[in-house]
């Protein structure tokens, strides 16, 4: 019985929900236009096929690090600092300030783990440097990459150039979850966090 008296006034709101929910918007907001989204549609796919134009070599990225002061957080080499680990070290530099969460340190560098060079560029083009997110110009996120990349063996030569179409042919070691990696095989210590 009381049902029969308590479904009424729900549907009475229901309706009312409906109607407001279709009510004009008093000016309010609007349809972004399609430039706007093109800038906010800034992914890059692990193809590169969104890569703007643009290129840069180890050698000037390691000029980059200093200027943009890319140290303050990742330490003078790369690591050893509060931010995450950029650089492999050599084992014997340890920092004394708590690494921030996830903590990627020597045994989880981001060039190392990272399945794709062009996941390192899209995360410098969108986040760094910190408080200036976005700031860099497409030829210095090639040069930083290429760094960072060249200082964990992962390319070989500092004057080579990293650019929309060479990005996306670097090989990293994790492109195949490291299954090709010996000590990856058969039960062998993984990365920091991942299975």
């Amino acid at each position: 019985m009381r049902f029969r008296k308590v479904l009424p006034l729900v549907t009475i709101l229901g309706l009312c929900q409906i109607g407001s929910a279709q009510a004009p918007t008093f000016g309010v907001g609007r349809t972004p236009t399609a430039e706007e989204i093109r800038a906010w549609d800034i992914s890059i796919s692990p193809e590169g096929k969104e890569l703007p134009p643009g290129h840069g070599t180890a050698q000037e990225g390691a000029q980059l690090f200093v200027q943009h002061g890319c140290a303050t957080c990742h330490g003078r080499t790369g690591s050893g600092a509060q931010a995450p680990t950029l650089i492999k070290s050599d084992g014997t530099t340890k920092s004394s300030v708590p690494c921030l969460a996830p903590c990627v340190d020597d045994t989880n560098v981001m060039a190392l783990h990272s399945p794709f060079a062009t996941v390192i560029w899209d995360y410098i083009n969108r986040g760094m440097p910190l408080n200036r997110e976005g700031s860099l110009k497409p030829d210095e996120v090639y040069a930083l990459t290429a760094f960072l990349l060249y200082k964990n063996d992962v390319i070989t030569s500092e004057d080579e150039v990293l650019d929309a179409q060479t990005l996306p042919k670097v090989n990293m070691p994790n492109r195949k979850g490291f299954a090709d990696i010996p000590e990856w095989k058969h039960g062998a210590p993984r990365l920091q966090g991942y299975p």
